[in-house]
């Protein structure tokens, strides 16, 4: 599965909302948050992560896309 800051952004906001965090109104910042934790979670993993193979004729390190 691909990585996707929209659905991850969604998440957040589900799960901020279950925390009882309110969406929306004039001082709401659910979903601005929601969205710049999601972007640099998504970011952080594309320009740092690895997954290593070690087997097979596909072994090695990989970076996640």
């Amino acid at each position: 599965m691909a990585l996707s800051k929209t659905q991850l952004k969604t998440r957040i906001v589900n799960e901020m909302k279950a925390q009882g965090a309110k969406e929306t109104g004039q001082y709401s910042w659910v979903e601005r948050m929601a969205e710049a934790i999601s972007n640099a979670v998504v970011d952080e993993i594309k320009a740092n992560a690895q997954v290593p193979v070690t087997g097979g004729s596909s072994a090695g390190t990989y970076k996640v896309e």
